[in-house]
């Protein structure tokens, strides 16, 4: 049976066990997991948090990874601003980047979430409002959902991969994990 680990990426940690080439240490997951044999299916960027899944199964790795199988995965986005109807439907509908266009994207406005504190916390502004958005998205271009806010004015202040197909991080501290097997058939829940 493949392992699979769910883990709760802080943020600032990169999404890779060592880092070459940096003239400063950066943290890396190898400061969370001392899983041998587990690599990171897809990636989260630096500045991003949340869900990254880990498995030591090469089929399921790019099954989960590979834009082809347009597995889909939600984020919870604090963007800069009070995007109204038309802004959100911008978003379904797709936005055309320097590398093409999206696919269409479920969006919808939420309430701020019951999330743990960022460390450092995002920038406030007195006078800017906030909002707080539910996106999913079925390919993973670079910085995406980040270039995808952007581009209807409204910049990403909090980025967090909420989940990967069923698989969830609900309950899952920052900097920790939780092991499934790949068999198993209670895989967290939305």
């Amino acid at each position: 049976m493949a392992r699979l680990l769910l883990f709760n990426k802080p943020f600032g940690v990169l999404s890779q066990f060592t880092d070459r080439g940096s003239p400063t240490l950066r943290s890396t997951l190898s400061d969370f997991i001392e899983v041998k044999g587990v690599y990171p299916a897809g990636r989260l960027d630096r500045d991003s948090e949340g869900l990254l899944l880990l498995c030591d199964d090469g089929r399921l790795q790019a099954r989960i990874a590979d834009p082809r199988f347009k597995m889909p995965k939600t984020y919870l986005v604090q963007v800069e601003g009070d995007p109204q109807a038309a802004d959100l439907e911008r978003l379904r509908r797709g936005v055309l980047l320097k590398d093409g266009m999206t696919l269409p994207a479920e969006v919808e406005r939420i309430d701020p979430p019951e999330l743990w504190e960022r460390d450092p916390p995002i920038r406030q502004r007195k006078f800017i409002p906030d909002s707080w958005l539910k996106i999913t998205i079925r390919e993973g271009r670079n910085r995406q959902v980040r270039r995808m806010t952007a581009a209807v004015g409204f910049p990403t202040l909090r980025l967090v991969r909420w989940s990967i197909g069923d698989w969830c991080v609900a309950g899952i501290a920052p900097g920790q994990f939780e092991e499934i097997t790949s068999m198993d058939t209670s895989l967290r829940s939305q």
